[in-house]
């Protein structure tokens, strides 16, 4: 029985991780895009701690790399049954995740596993690919990249995969297409990767954690041990973004957890001194996902009427430093706009 084929965009930790578990589940030969890592992976290979898989895998390599997506079109090129994508989500900044998978999309043929954080960030997609599943993963998996290549797979790769909905895919496809992706990832059940059909109260849940500490930390460039230290960071900031969060899930009739205050102030362990991924991209000068985490969720709140004050502030102080990492790398002029009044 011939293998899946997939295509792994986004080899950071993260991506480096799927690509590897779906190699070793023995059902789906993996494409990776590489980029920056390209020359060394195809030389040397690719060195694994990891602490699902085991502590010392050298020199691993998925069945291709490649340096950009490949071309479908192209002759004698087959089409894949999966695009798994693991890149930061920066919509504020060309190209789109659209643009860049496009020449890898076979229509009605290729589901498209959109594992990042956030959400509407499958309606770009379902606008461009009308007619391809797309399916949804909420990663809580803590994998990094030393500077040595080798990658650390330190916490246990928990995944909850389900079907984004899409106007032109009907529903049992969509759900049989990420059926079968979790069964290809986790084929002997030995990984608590799942199958999850409510997926917007998945997104919303991560977001409690994502819109609060992650853009606050960001906006005071202070890791949560500090914030949670700090009563009034917590009371003025933190709390009423949760529920600020709550109260649009609510409206958009998901229910999240009673608990949920508790749930995110103990996510990270008190005295961990964790850097949210957002405060660490901003520290490296990379451009940060503030749209899918910030932006997107108070659009999606005040447009259904509800009042989210303090996430505006946070999402204006973070989108701020977004313009100055844009502008150190080039992507933002500092002039005024003809139709600026306040020149």
């Amino acid at each position: 029985m011939a293998k899946s084929r997939v295509l792994v965009v986004g080899t950071g930790g993260i991506g480096t991780v799927c690509a590897y578990a779906l190699e070793h589940g023995g059902l789906a030969e993996v494409t990776a895009v590489m980029r920056s890592t390209h020359d060394r992976a195809v030389k040397q290979g690719i060195d694994i701690d990891s602490v699902d898989f085991g502590h010392n895998i050298k020199s691993w390599r998925p069945t291709a790399i490649t340096r950009s997506v490949p071309d479908v079109s192209e002759k004698d090129t087959e089409p894949f049954e999966f695009i798994v994508v693991t890149t930061k989500n920066i919509p504020d900044v060309p190209p789109t995740v659209a643009d860049i998978i496009a020449p890898a999309v076979t229509p009605g043929k290729t589901a498209i596993v959109l594992a990042q954080n956030g959400v509407n960030i499958e309606k770009p997609l379902a606008a461009r690919f009308p007619t391809n599943p797309l399916i949804s993963s909420v990663v809580f998996t803590g994998a990094s990249i030393f500077p040595s290549g080798t990658i650390l797979h330190s916490d246990t790769d928990m995944q909850r995969i389900g079907p984004f909905s899409s106007p032109l895919v009907p529903a049992k496809v969509a759900e049989d297409a990420a059926r079968r992706y979790v069964s290809l990832y986790n084929p002997t059940g030995n990984l608590d990767i799942t199958f999850n059909a409510d997926v917007p109260a998945m997104r919303w849940r991560k977001l409690a954690y994502n819109s609060s500490f992650n853009a606050v930390a960001t906006a005071l460039q202070m890791d949560t041990s500090r914030i949670r230290m700090c009563q009034h960071l917590v009371e003025e900031l933190v709390i009423p973004i949760i529920l600020e969060i709550r109260a649009v899930a609510a409206a958009k009739g998901i229910t999240l957890q009673e608990d949920l205050i508790n749930a995110v102030m103990t996510q990270d362990e008190p005295e961990s001194y964790f850097k949210p991924s957002m405060l660490q991209d901003y520290e490296k000068g990379n451009l940060m996902e503030v749209e899918n985490l910030v932006g997107e969720p108070l659009r999606e709140g005040e447009s259904l009427g509800v009042s989210m004050p303090t996430l505006r502030i946070i999402y204006n102080l973070v989108k701020g430093l977004q313009v100055k990492i844009m502008e150190r790398k080039g992507l933002w002029e500092a002039r005024y706009q003809p139709d600026n009044p306040y020149k």
